[in-house]
């Protein structure tokens, strides 16, 4: 499938991970990360919370994925509440759209940031 929607996938839905089956159809592009331009949170042990920031940011290490509109519909709505779409700047200069949380709800319930880990698995892999 040359066409499609790009996604990057950081959280629950990685492979490996207990969400991994809502995308398990769509094409596995590879493994990246993005450009050092964003914080991830832990919201409430079930998923990251991705925003970008200005400065002090990290590069979140995820997987790209190609969707078809139908796939990439299937993800949106299986994600979580606050949780949106968004453009993401990859490593290699391209973007790709991934799902980004609101930093205002992050700072007001006060999530955990995890950035140090540099990505969701490597949290979860110590966190359980």
């Amino acid at each position: 499938m040359s066409d499609g929607v790009l996604v990057f996938i950081c959280g629950s839905a990685l492979r490996g991970q207990p969400d991994h089956g809502t995308i398990a159809d769509t094409e596995f592009v590879k493994v990246v990360s993005t450009q050092p331009r964003y914080r991830l949170h832990s919201v409430e042990d079930k998923h990251p919370g991705v925003y970008e920031v200005a400065e002090g940011g990290i590069a979140i290490v995820g997987e790209l994925y190609r969707m078809t509109p139908p796939q990439y519909e299937h993800l949106l709505s299986h994600e979580p509440p606050h949780l949106y779409p968004g453009p993401v700047l990859l490593e290699d200069g391209t973007d790709a759209i991934a799902m980004l949380y609101p930093r205002e709800v992050i700072e007001e319930r006060q999530y955990v940031d995890i950035s140090h880990y540099g990505g969701w698995a490597a949290y979860k892999a110590d966190n359980g």
